[in-house]
């Protein structure tokens, strides 16, 4: 399967990885395990969502915020993979950061943005076990960070 095509049919696009804004790797292999480092939701050079959820961006908001976070780190695997998709065998977990309200609890509801996406671009192969947590700052402002982890050949 190509997952650029993939994302194509569902409306998204797999754009270039981005370069990381401080000193760490976007992307670590040990093993079979392909980690790839906490995503923020840009998209046109710009953070899509920036705020807190849900006084300064919707859950709606946060949602789409969190699948683009996935489509970017498909583009840092994609990239470790040299295009190689049929390496990728499972989404094994992603770990979704929402800055939120204190009184903010739906943290699962924003997570299922990166979570719906990742099942539809892989089928069963993207369930994946997760982690949904609220804090109060993200880098750069942003509403949500989504960091992901792969089974690979």
């Amino acid at each position: 399967m190509d997952v650029g095509e993939k994302l194509a049919e569902l409306g998204w696009v797999l754009p270039k990885p981005a370069t990381p804004i401080a000193s760490y790797l976007p992307c670590v292999q040990s093993g079979n395990l392909l980690f790839v480092s906490g995503q923020l939701p840009w998209r046109d050079g710009k953070l899509l969502a920036v705020g807190k959820v849900p006084s300064a961006v919707s859950i709606d908001l946060a949602q789409q915020a969190a699948a683009q976070c996935a489509v970017l780190g498909l583009a840092v695997a994609g990239r470790e993979l040299a295009g190689g998709w049929e390496r990728l065998m499972r989404v094994v977990r992603i770990g979704v950061f929402v800055r939120c309200d204190d009184t903010f609890t739906e943290q699962a509801k924003v997570a299922n943005g990166a979570s719906d996406l990742l099942e539809k671009v892989f089928g069963d192969a993207g369930k994946h076990a997760r982690a949904a947590v609220g804090v109060n700052a993200l880098p750069l402002g942003a509403a949500v960070e989504v960091e992901l982890l792969f089974e690979v050949l």
